[in-house]
């Protein structure tokens, strides 16, 4: 039996406070995991009764060291019972008084959640109800911390596909669904990041992880046809029921400031994760595009020199095309500066450094691929995007002359992302990137091909099942500047860069003729010597032997 067990057991009231604060303090091998448990009940059962040995000015300490207890899985072993669940969720009514009582008996719950998956099922249980409880609470609370302590409770709760997700988005509580409330909190929030507020960050984090289990999960238990494979994936499936969630998801991905070292970084990587679940139908149109339905290419302009677009003096408010664009420009950059190769060890070191010891395990494909996701679904659903996409990156006025340099090895977003589709260490982000390619060409090889070099994208069309060089494209009114720009005479189809013209090679004479066909005669007799070429394979052999056979061409009277 763990000491300081024996010393609670024996405490009076006015010696449980240095216990208290010796269990806080204590190393995890202090408990054995009986001694553990049974601390972890005697200080629930004390702090329940709120009299005796734990008053209510001791409560916050009491659950501090039982939250500590339970960091320990023995601990949330105990934490995660239906009973002890419930007597958690009572003392964070019983003490709302004191936030920071309620707050530590919050994070006992969450702690137990995280360790003890069952524990998650337990909470929503009808035994525990749990889960509509802290639902209520989220809609009232204002303080990030209590924010982010219930969303991430929340976001435990519905990791797995439940009827509790379903009742959260077809249900009204007091007057709100789910999705009105995570509308709420995410307004509420970014006014919080931007003015500073301790938590805003980590509460916007976990009230997004929330909603994206929501997106991910809703649709797919909705009635509907299979996928080919037996499973339903996201985007199989969409509901108007959560249609709402779209413009706070917008505001959120243009009002957040930029992030340091990383250019995409938390939340900011949530709010993608999000959107890209959301389709670009013609109900969520004026969302996605603004209010005329449509995005306008008028909004930007070009600057080839560096392939980056930037604003016009009359850019529409909430250009998420353009967002997301300037996002992966400043990315790409930030990662794969002047023309480095995107397998470079100093790309790879570069993510891990902006980690730090024990931070983050995401990878690039994990940051940058829903980005590229994102602007690949707006140009797919858009044609004006895919017409502003190719203008950014592959406009008509293109510099294609030797002298700019082949177009995979340029310092701009282009060859960054033709580099990309040569990249083995980051295939999924190499994959993504690829289809934005080919999203914004229309979904069409030939146009791909045409446009950035065959040479450059024969790989990815392979894998599309295109195995041979698309035909180039036949002129009509129809084709745009860009693509017929591309096609010209003297842009060579495999680099899609120009070449210069060819002067005809010089007439042979008659004995340099015979020169060449010497060296044939000796490199194929030599060839079929070593026993490289079979005999019948010989073309010198055949046009020997063809010669002998052949009739005597017939006599010209004339010539005799």
């Amino acid at each position: 039996m763990s000491t300081l067990l024996k010393q609670y057991q024996v405490a009076s009231a006015a010696d449980v406070r240095p216990i208290l604060n010796a269990i806080v303090t204590a190393e995890p091998f202090t408990f054995d995991a009986a001694s553990r448990s049974e601390l972890i009940q005697l200080l629930l059962r004390d702090v329940k009764a709120s009299e005796g040995r734990i008053s209510f000015k001791d409560a916050a300490l009491a659950l501090l060291a039982i939250k500590t207890l339970g960091k320990n899985p023995t601990g949330s072993e105990v934490l995660g019972t239906a009973p002890n669940l419930s007597i958690l969720l009572a003392l964070v009514t019983s003490l709302k008084d004191d936030p920071e009582a309620s707050g530590e008996a919050l994070r006992c719950i969450a702690n137990a959640m995280l360790l003890i998956e069952r524990a998650r099922s337990i909470l929503i249980s009808k035994e525990v109800n749990g889960g509509e409880m802290c639902i209520s609470l989220l809609q009232k609370s204002t303080n990030p911390d209590q924010i982010f302590i219930l969303s991430r409770i929340l976001f435990l709760a519905t990791v797995h596909p439940s009827t509790f997700i379903t009742s959260l988005v077809e249900e009204k509580r007091h007057g709100h669904t789910v999705i009105d409330t995570i509308s709420g909190k995410l307004d509420l929030l970014v006014v919080s990041l931007l003015s500073g507020t301790r938590m805003s960050r980590e509460a916007m984090v976990d009230v997004l992880k929330f909603t994206f289990n929501i997106l991910m999960h809703y649709p797919k238990s909705l009635e509907g046809a299979p996928a080919p494979d037996g499973t339903k994936v996201i985007g199989d499936n969409w509901s108007p029921k959560l249609d709402p969630i779209l413009p706070p998801l917008l505001r959120l991905f243009h009002a957040l400031p930029p992030t340091f070292p990383a250019p995409v970084a938390a939340p900011l990587t949530h709010v993608i994760h999000s959107l890209i679940t959301i389709p670009v139908n013609p109900a969520l149109r004026p969302e996605w595009f603004g209010s005329s339905g449509s995005s306008s290419p008028s909004s930007l302009s070009y600057s080839p020199s560096d392939a980056r677009p930037s604003t016009a003096t009359h850019t529409p408010p909430a250009d998420t095309l353009l967002r997301a664009h300037s996002l992966l420009d400043v990315a790409f950059l930030h990662y794969f500066p002047d023309a480095v190769e995107p397998d470079d060890s100093s790309v790879r070191e570069l993510v891990e450094a902006e980690a730090g010891p024990g931070g983050s395990s995401d990878t690039l494909d994990d940051e940058l691929s829903p980005l590229v996701v994102l602007i690949t679904r707006l140009c797919i659903a858009d044609e004006i995007a895919r017409t502003r996409t190719r203008d950014w990156l592959c406009p008509a006025d293109l510099d294609r002359s030797a002298a700019a340099g082949s177009l995979e090895s340029r310092a701009d977003l282009l060859g960054r992302c033709l580099r990309l589709l040569g990249s083995v260490y980051h295939a999924r982000l190499k994959d993504a990137v690829g289809e934005m390619l080919f999203a914004m060409c229309d979904s069409d090889a030939t146009t791909l091909s045409t446009l950035l070099g065959y040479g450059n994208v024969a790989g990815f069309l392979f894998n599309k099942g295109i195995m041979n060089a698309p035909p180039p494209p036949a002129a009509s009114a129809g084709t745009s500047a860009a693509v017929a720009a591309a096609a010209g005479e003297n842009i060579n189809p495999i680099t899609g860069t120009a070449q210069e013209a060819r002067a005809p090679a010089p007439e042979m004479t008659d004995e340099e003729k015979e020169r060449e066909m010497e060296k044939l005669f000796v490199l194929f007799d030599r060839l079929e010597r070593n026993g490289a070429l079979a005999p019948s394979q010989n073309p010198m052999r055949k046009a020997i032997e063809k010669a002998a056979t052949a009739p005597p061409p017939p006599v010209n009277p004339d010539d005799e």
